[in-house]
């Protein structure tokens, strides 16, 4: 909102200073100051509004030290930091934006589902929440409205070398001051994305049927589909398996932001995405005001998250957390970099799996249901073992870093 009244009044009044509002740097920097200023000063004021209305945590008896102490403490604090993100977003971000819409929409969308299941397990007693099948359908609707988006929508584009320009497009013209010759480049629908180890550092979706002679955007826009609707279901539940002890999930998902921040950045500036050899895709710059707002957010939550925490997320955070973070990595198409980027999120994920599976397994093979680990997901066997919560989630952030630095390191690994 802020943007486009200031771009008005610049371009019409002259106001000294409001030239700014063009400056991504400037708007993003004002945004994680006001999620900031949201999350700390109004969070603490709606955490006692909660706690007023006894919107408080049933805490499971699973046999970990101090989990008794936590039972009361306010739910639903995922509230905090939706607000945190959209209100900054509205503010600084140009809101004719299609990857700034998808955001927003991708917020809404997860924040629901989130709110809905803490709502079913706070005001209707119900431990189950919202059945498993209902969020799946949530996960997968929004997987296939941003893939349909992106596939179809005509502002969604990459700048892209071709031999002989259409003259339909807006086409780039480069010449080389030494030899005189020239290449075009100009913007054109693409089902590439970015992936590491790689030739040129891209994969093409097109590519999977053609391996077995078979060719039609229609079969490259069905992998695309299948691929974003599996990215946003797995991130999103591993970022609420996440969500176990007081202040991994946010902590985590601070240092993907602004990873995410960083790898937008490259990806929507000319100069740093052809020195990085990764693919221009214009327009995405903006995605940096939204990651600004969602760090802040995510920091911001973090000074009454962190251990004894003082307010949960509930499902309304978390789940909303995990559908940003794929979503933007889809948009910014870095999806194929999330395994390595939320590594934190894959390994509990797979710490449940792997457990469930191999209980499953042994029961039905020996009689006797055996465990790998001590407990699932993996920070509670790590509980188990004798680690207090505050050293496990510092030891997590740790791996976050190193891997967020693997993954930027990545871009000019080929």
């Amino acid at each position: 909102m802020l943007y486009h009244l200031f771009t008005w009044l610049s371009e019409y009044m002259h106001i000294p200073g409001g030239g700014l509002f063009q400056y991504i740097s400037f708007r993003t920097s004002m945004a994680v100051i006001a999620s900031l200023i949201i999350t700390t000063v109004f969070g603490g004021k709606l955490i006692q509004f909660l706690h007023n209305k006894q919107v408080g945590e049933t805490i499971r008896d699973l046999g970990l030290e101090g989990e008794k102490k936590k039972a009361g403490t306010p739910t639903m604090g995922g509230i905090i930091i939706i607000a945190g993100i959209l209100i900054p977003t509205l503010l600084f971000a140009k809101l004719t934006n299609i990857y700034v819409i998808i955001m927003i929409v991708t917020t809404l969308w997860m924040g629901a589902i989130g709110f809905l299941d803490d709502y079913i397990k706070v005001f209707r007693h119900n431990k189950e929440g919202l059945a498993g099948k209902f969020k799946v359908v949530g996960q997968v609707g929004l997987g296939a409205i941003i893939a349909c988006t992106m596939y179809f929508h005509p502002d969604i584009v990459v700048r892209k070398g071709v031999d002989k320009p259409t003259s339909t497009k807006p086409v780039e013209v480069v010449i080389n001051e030494g030899t005189g010759e020239r290449t075009y480049a100009e913007n054109v629908k693409s089902s590439k994305t970015n992936i590491p180890f790689y030739k040129n550092n891209e994969f093409d979706y097109a590519k999977v049927f053609k391996m077995f002679g078979l060719q039609s955007d229609y079969l490259t826009f069905v992998v695309f589909l299948i691929v974003v609707i599996f990215i946003v279901t797995a991130v999103s539940n591993g970022a609420n398996i996440t969500d176990g002890i007081d202040g991994l999930a946010t902590s985590t998902s601070a240092i993907i932001g602004v990873t995410l921040a960083i790898l937008a950045y490259v990806s929507g500036n000319v100069i740093f995405s052809d020195y990085l050899n990764i693919m221009y895709i214009p327009n995405s710059g903006e995605l940096v005001i939204f990651a600004g707002a969602f760090v802040g957010a995510c920091v911001g939550f973090l000074w009454y998250n962190t251990y004894p925490a003082q307010v949960f997320m509930g499902d309304t955070g978390s789940l909303a957390i995990g559908g940003i973070i794929a979503a933007f990595a889809i948009l910014i198409r870095k999806e194929l970099l999330i395994p390595i980027l939320c590594g934190v999120f894959l390994l509990e994920n797979l710490s449940v799996i792997l457990q469930v599976s191999y209980f499953k397994y042994t029961k039905k093979k020996y009689g006797e249901g055996r465990r790998i680990f001590l407990m699932s997901p993996l920070h509670h066997h790590f509980q188990k073992k004798g680690y207090h919560e505050a050293k496990i989630v510092t030891r997590f952030v740790i791996i976050g870093i190193i891997l967020a630095i693997l993954t930027i390191v990545t871009l000019k690994i080929r």
